[in-house]
């Protein structure tokens, strides 16, 4: 069974940076598509970047241009660069392996991201 382990949450200042880790074990990372997704108080569940086996993105709307994936199958560890922040990227983050845009692994403890205004 996979498992994720979410870290690098934290407060920060609009405009300011985070840079978020998951580490996964349980399965052959390599072989898998990677997402991040955040969930704000209220709101649902949100796919906001992925990444392939080719290591292409996608994002939605909202983030891009201000984050970016990537993937070290070295370290089992995928990432998400958050530059800009702005107060409504305040949620917790989880990430997950991903078939389609489906979620398919169980859900990490997720990582606490803030964002003052």
């Amino acid at each position: 069974q996979v498992q994720l382990v979410e870290s690098g949450g934290g407060l920060v200042q609009a405009g300011g940076s985070l840079r978020l880790s998951c580490a996964a074990s349980g399965t052959i990372f390599s072989l898998n598509v990677m997402g991040w997704y955040r969930q704000a108080p209220g709101k649902q569940r949100e796919l906001v970047a992925s990444i392939r086996i080719d290591s292409s993105t996608n994002y939605v709307d909202s983030v891009k241009g201000r984050f970016t994936i990537s993937r070290d199958n070295a370290k089992n560890t995928v990432y998400l660069q958050m530059n800009s922040l702005k107060p409504e990227d305040t949620a917790v983050y989880y990430c997950n392996t991903l078939r389609g845009l489906s979620p398919t692994g169980s859900w990490g403890q997720g990582t606490q991201v803030t964002v003052s205004s």
